[in-house]
Parts: C-alpha cells; sequence; structure tokens
C-alpha cells in the first residue's frame, strides 16, 4: 500500500520522489474489450500513469436513471493490472469536446448559466452524481489495499475542471474540494486552468495543487504558475500534442517533430506531464460536442466529429505513429529501466463487404413510432422540455389562410434545420436566425432540428437546443406550435424496431429516414470502417453498437467499427439518415459498405 503525496517541489511516492509521465485515455471512447491494448500501448510509449474524464451525462441519461454506472471502476481495475498509476478527473464539468461538457442536459435545461455555481439545485444534483460515483474512485486510491495487498491505482483526482475560464465562484469550488474529501478522496487533489494570470486566479483553491494546461512554450507557462504557485510540484495536466477537428472544416495537424520537441521541453522543466491525448478514440453513440467560433467563443457553432483521433501518438485504431515513435523516444530517457515492447496491432477485418439494405420506414413513422409525446403550445418547445439529449425535434405549425407569400422566419435555430411546406421540402437552413422562402396561406409547416452536439466550452454552455425564439409569418408569430421529440437512445431500446412500420427499401427514393441492412463477414472479424457513398448526414449502428454520426461535409469520410463490435457471419446494420440518401441505394450504388480499417 503506498502513500503519494504532493511535496514542496516534487510529487512523492512513500517519501521518495516521482515524475508522472502520464497521458490520457477516455475509456468511454475506446471499446471495453480493447481497453488493455490501448494501455499496453501507453506503457510501452514510456508512461507511468493514464489520465480519464468520466462523462456525468453518460451515465446519468435522466435524473435518477443510471447507465453502466461501474464501468469507471472496471477501468480502473484494467489500469491496475496494466502496472500503471491512474489521474481521475470527475468534473462534474469537463469539456473534452464532449456533449454539454459532460453536464445532462436534464440539468443545464432548467438551470441555464446557474450550472457551475453555488447554486443550492445544481449542488443537489452534484452531491447525487458524486455519492454515485465516487466510491468507485475511493476504492481504487493508492492508500486502499486490494486482496493482494497492493494499493489501488489512483494517485490523484482533480476538482471541478478548467473553472478559470468560465466562472469566479470560489465558493463553489472551496464546495467541490469540500465534498470531494467527505465522500472519502484521501489522494491529492488538483486544479487545471490555462496559464494565464485570471485563468489561475480564477480557478485556482487555496491549499489543492494547481497545474497548467498547454500545448507549446512550456517556460514561460510554468513561470506564469510559479507566480500564483511558489512552491509545489510542476505539472503540464494538458499537453497539447494535436487538436479536435470539426466538420465542414480541414482538421489542423501537428507535427511529429514539433510535438515531441515540446514534451521534451516540458521535462527539461523538471515537471510531469499528461499528453492530451495519448489516445484519442472515438466518440461513440452521438456524444460529440461543439464549440462556437471566434476569441470569446460566442460566435457560429462548430460542431466537432465523431472520430477523437487528436493527431494523438496512438491512432483512433490503436495503431503506433510517427508521434508515438518520436515521444517514446522523448520518454525513454526518463524511464526507470527499458521499456516494453511494443504491443502488436490488434486483428483487421479480412475483407470488404456491402451492406445489403433490406427495409426502410420514413423519418415521420419513426417518429410515431418512438418519438416522445407530443407539447401542444403557444411556441415550440425546446429539446431540454421535450426531455431529448441526442436526438432531433419535429415542429408542426400551420400558417393562416387565405394570405399572400411573406418569408417564413426561424428565430434562434440550434443547430440544424429541415423545412418542409405542405409535404415538400423547402429548405435546409443552419445559424442563429434563418430565413425560408415566401410562404403563403393557409398552408402546414413541418420543421425538422437537428442536435449537433451541445456546446462544452465557454459561455454558450449548457444553451438549449431546438427553435429558442420562435416561429414567425413576416412580423407575426405563429402559434399553437405541436413539438415531439425523438432521442437517439431511442432506437437502442429492447423491441423498439419492432414498433417501426418497415417496408421495402426500394420505396424509399433517397428519402430521409431509417434503414435496415445486413453484411455478412466472410473471414475473421477485425478492426474495420463502415463508408456511405452518396449519404448526407446520420448515425449508424452495427449489431446495436452506435458507432456515432457521419456527414458528407467531412473531414471525416468513415466511421470506425472496433473489432469486438462485429461477429463471423450475419451482422446486423441500421442507418438513420437525416436529410437524404442515394436514390439508387436500393440498386446497391450508394450503398454502405464494411471495409478493412485503413493502414
Amino acid at each position: 500500500m503506498a502513500r503519494f503525496v504532493v511535496g514542496e517541489r516534487d510529487f512523492e511516492l512513500d517519501g521518495r520522489p516521482v515524475r508522472l509521465l502520464s497521458g490520457a485515455l477516455h475509456y468511454f471512447r475506446v471499446h471495453e474489450a480493447q481497453w488493455g491494448h490501448r494501455l499496453a500501448m501507453l506503457k510501452a510509449m514510456g508512461l507511468n500513469c493514464v489520465e480519464t474524464y468520466v462523462p456525468w451525462n453518460l451515465h446519468e441519461p435522466r435524473p435518477g436513471e443510471f447507465r453502466d454506472a461501474e464501468a469507471p471502476g472496471r477501468f480502473l481495475d484494467a489500469v491496475r493490472a496494466a502496472g500503471l498509476w491512474a489521474i481521475v478527473r470527475p468534473g462534474p464539468y469537463i469539456c473534452a469536446e464532449w456533449e454539454n461538457g459532460g453536464l445532462p442536459e436534464w440539468l443545464t435545461g432548467p438551470l441555464g448559466s446557474r450550472v457551475r455555481t453555488r447554486d443550492a439545485a445544481y449542488l443537489r444534483a452534484v452531491e447525487g452524481w458524486f455519492g454515485r460515483l465516487l466510491p468507485q474512485v475511493v476504492a481504487r486510491q493508492c492508500t486502499v489495499a486490494g486482496p493482494d495487498g497492493r494499493g489501488g491505482p489512483v494517485v490523484m483526482v482533480q476538482a471541478e475542471n478548467e473553472y478559470g475560464s468560465y466562472g469566479s465562484d470560489v465558493r463553489y469550488l472551496e464546495w467541490i474540494v469540500g465534498r470531494l474529501r467527505e465522500l472519502g478522496v484521501e489522494v491529492p487533489l488538483f486544479t487545471s486552468d490555462g496559464p494565464e494570470d485570471h485563468m489561475l486566479t480564477g480557478g485556482a483553491v487555496p491549499g489543492v495543487l494547481a497545474t497548467a494546461n498547454f500545448g507549446s512554450g512550456a517556460r514561460e507557462a510554468f513561470a506564469a504558475l510559479r507566480r500564483h504557485r511558489p512552491a509545489g510540484p510542476l505539472m503540464c495536466m494538458e499537453f497539447w500534442c494535436g487538436w479536435f477537428a470539426h466538420w465542414g472544416r480541414v482538421a489542423e495537424p501537428r507535427e511529429a517533430a514539433d510535438a515531441a520537441g515540446a514534451l521534451r521541453e516540458i521535462l527539461q522543466c523538471g515537471a510531469s506531464v499528461n499528453v492530451y491525448m495519448a489516445h484519442g478514440g472515438t466518440s461513440f453513440g452521438g456524444w460529440a460536442g461543439a464549440n462556437r467560433a471566434g476569441e470569446l467563443h460566442d460566435g457560429a457553432l462548430l460542431p466537432t466529429v465523431t472520430s477523437y483521433d487528436y493527431g494523438a501518438p496512438v491512432d483512433e485504431r490503436g495503431r503506433p505513429t510517427e508521434k508515438f515513435r518520436r515521444f517514446r523516444e522523448v520518454l525513454a530517457e526518463w524511464a526507470e529501466g527499458p521499456l516494453p515492447a511494443v504491443p502488436e496491432p490488434l486483428p483487421v477485418l479480412s475483407s470488404a463487404a456491402v451492406v445489403e439494405l433490406v427495409a426502410w420506414a420514413p423519418a415521420g413513422a419513426v417518429m410515431d413510432a418512438l418519438g416522445g409525446a407530443e407539447v401542444v403550445g403557444g411556441g415550440p418547445a425546446t429539446f431540454e422540455e421535450l426531455g431529448v439529449d441526442r436526438g432531433l425535434v419535429r415542429y408542426r405549425v400551420a400558417v393562416p389562410g387565405p394570405r399572400e407569400g411573406y418569408p417564413l422566419r426561424l428565430r434562434g435555430v440550434r443547430d440544424r434545420a429541415v423545412v418542409c411546406v405542405d409535404g415538400v421540402r423547402r429548405a435546409v437552413v443552419d445559424g442563429e436566425d434563418a430565413v425560408v422562402g415566401d410562404v403563403a396561406g393557409p398552408a402546414s409547416v413541418e420543421v425538422w432540428v437537428q442536435s449537433l452536439g451541445r456546446v462544452n466550452y465557454g459561455p454558450r454552455l449548457g444553451e438549449p437546443k431546438g427553435i429558442t425564439g420562435g416561429l414567425l409569418h413576416e412580423r407575426q408569430f405563429l402559434h399553437g406550435v405541436r413539438s415531439r421529440g425523438l432521442r437517439l437512445d431511442a432506437l437502442e431500446q429492447p423491441g423498439a424496431l419492432e414498433k417501426v412500420p418497415f417496408g421495402p427499401v426500394a420505396r424509399a427514393a433517397g428519402g430521409a429516414g431509417l434503414y435496415r441492412g445486413v453484411v455478412t463477414v466472410a473471414g475473421r472479424p477485425g478492426d474495420a470502417e463502415v463508408t456511405l457513398p452518396g449519404w448526407v448526414h446520420g448515425f449508424v449502428w452495427v449489431n446495436g453498437f452506435c458507432l456515432g454520426r457521419y456527414r458528407a461535409v467531412g473531414p471525416q469520410r468513415a466511421l470506425y467499427v472496433p473489432g469486438p463490435v462485429l461477429r463471423a457471419g450475419r451482422n446486423e446494420v441500421l442507418v438513420w439518415e437525416w436529410e437524404g440518401a442515394p436514390a439508387a441505394v436500393g440498386e446497391g450504388a450508394g450503398a454502405p459498405g464494411l471495409v478493412p480499417a485503413a493502414g
């Protein structure tokens, strides 16, 4: 049983100085059957520790309803088996390019900007979540002996996350620290913020280790940290060795040599480090978040792609990259002995196959079968009011008549809307305020709004989704709006697909809706990709496992399929196309394909 503490200048384990060489790996972005392989890859790179966030909204999708809440504990057990230490960042807010920064929509909907403050309703919700989560962490601290007498892997726990980039409620941070201690966290706590004075001032807590997040300029960053904390170990808690990508935008790669040089500078400063990301993985299940453009993060919505490869040294499929090789060379200089051999790559699908699409149901029929209750009100209901975290909402409203044509306006649209008038699609619109062409009355208007991911960083965190400002005809509000939501996970409930009135796929004619298909794996199952030539926007499931969102705008062109998801023989595929499939899909042209994971 070990004791890990924060010393005057160093971290100390049982009285001897240690340096944390950590790498970020989010258990929720890696298929559980592949945790062991990915952890072995980090160890082979020269790391002695792994860091993970814990997303609250993934594990508590509705108040008091927990889903696979024991996964963090299982991951920490895998970390211990791999011979690594662990840093846990339980939130409640995590950012992480994750939907709503990890906060549940059922909480941010009613509270808005009162989240991440001392607000009593918010603290009660956090109390419930921490009470469910933290026993798993507490039981696996390095100060707690396991059955074999060895201590657990957890050496540090974060109190909140990058709070200096968001707020200044010191009492809230002190409450978080106090609650973590009351629930049994004995290992050192820490905060992490950008190396700017206002961020360190807003995010640091007296008596708690402060760390910095940056991608370069270690000496300058640590000098800023020392202005606030003259004593204590130096640590870059997020060394950004790459970056994430947004839909419709070119990815921003970081050269391996440049990243390795920045890593070396951190270590030359005598600091500990957490490589973010060491292995990025995939935002399965439609959990990728979004950002707002601009210096103040208050501009246009920038949704994040499904892949969280991040330009990490271990790529999305678990393979070593040139960055891995260079980082391994740097880290070997600080290793206590020879580094382990690099694990063999996991199997790849042996041959490509075409997905045979066998049935289809139009979007409206899917909504009627699986959607929530329809709400009729003066104006449109938000996603939060309808209990929709990931998915879409259908709005229906009548334009009175007779009247001449006036522009139809959608105010406060979040995020992307398909507009139909009298059953005919008129427009697909993005943006806060959208104008559709002239509509004469009487007319029936139907608007499908798709969530592209909730903001995970900045002052727009927790903003509502849907049509938030109303529907107008000229300057006149259209009232009596009927709103109905369909959650993404509604398709994953037992017996859900039996409720959907599927028909022959030949009737689809390129329409939006739910497509069922089968694909046969003739040889050995292994890592693969789903390709979707000509498809526009939607989600894919293989054998009930949601791979995530696809979009024709790129830059991501295929969805990663972990090998454990596939099985030899028949595999079931579900494609929920939101905007329009290839018209010839029933004849095979444009049919999805299953191909070996790219090399």
